[in-house]
């Protein structure tokens, strides 16, 4: 009799073996790979991507704008260009890129279509709009310190859902 969850094929290939031990010793290493196989939890179906970095719509002073996780504001640069950042460096140190590890995804009133990803190193930066999008280092969950402020060689904004710059 077979062992439960070794395939057909599996056997076939144990009856090549050259001695009873050979097999037997084969035969337990697939019987404990069909185990921790059958072990294993389920992996629901996905386009291949992992689960990306999720921006939301919030008020603030500024009116409704585009935060990170964690309520975090999220910035675009005045001097970056569409689909290019120019902020490296002592900039990024204080200005981190918005990262994904996935495809970034849009909460209510943001829309999906706006949202993209450019290469930045070996990682990719979340766009909006074409815009490389960026937090500010010294703020907290629901500050917004630097709109309409020019550091690092620019204009730093917030944004709202239509991806064009807060009053």
């Amino acid at each position: 009799m077979s062992p439960p969850n070794v395939t057909p094929a599996a056997l076939a290939a144990l009856k090549g073996m050259p001695s009873t031990t050979d097999r037997s010793a084969a035969r337990a290493v697939l019987l404990l790979a069909a185990t921790t196989v059958a072990l294993l939890p389920a992996v629901p179906p996905s386009d291949g991507m992992a689960a990306g970095t999720k921006l939301t719509l919030r008020g603030s002073e500024f009116g409704r704008m585009i935060f990170g996780p964690n309520r975090q504001a999220v910035y675009v640069f005045q001097r970056d260009g569409r689909n290019r950042s120019r902020c490296f460096g002592a900039c990024a140190r204080l200005w981190p890129p918005v990262y994904t590890n996935g495809k970034p995804t849009a909460g209510p009133g943001l829309r999906p279509k706006l949202l993209g990803t450019i290469r930045r190193g070996g990682r990719r930066q979340v766009t909006y709009r074409g815009r490389p999008l960026y937090y500010y280092a010294h703020e907290g969950p629901g500050e917004v310190r630097c709109h309409n402020v020019n550091l690092n060689g620019g204009l730093w904004w917030v944004i709202g859902a239509d991806g064009r710059r807060r009053p």
